[in-house]
């Protein structure tokens, strides 16, 4: 099965879930791939639960939106993906739901 994991849709077909300034929440926790310059990989980039701003869009392979993302108590600015990223309200949401 070569494609188990494959998206199901184009994301960029749509528009962005989020905008430039908006407050997003990461959903999951982010390590560095070696990618990230100035940290070693597999060191943790982002925490599952940081606030951080989004500061501008791109794409990736003309199929997903990347969210620049500005984790301003870290001091790192990390690509994402939508679906890492979520609104603060909604987390706010979830966890009073779980309590």
């Amino acid at each position: 099965m070569p494609f188990v994991e494959r998206e199901p849709e184009v994301e960029i077909d749509g528009p962005p879930r989020f905008q430039p300034g908006d407050k997003v929440v990461a959903r999951l926790n982010v390590k560095n791939d070696g990618t990230f310059p100035g940290r070693d990989i597999g060191e943790r980039l982002v925490h599952k639960g940081d606030v951080g701003y989004v500061r501008d869009i791109g794409t990736f392979l003309q199929q997903f939106y990347i969210y620049a993302v500005e984790w301003v108590d870290r001091g790192v600015l990390v690509g994402m993906r939508a679906r890492e990223l979520g609104a603060p309200d909604a987390l706010e949401r979830t966890e009073r739901s779980a309590q």
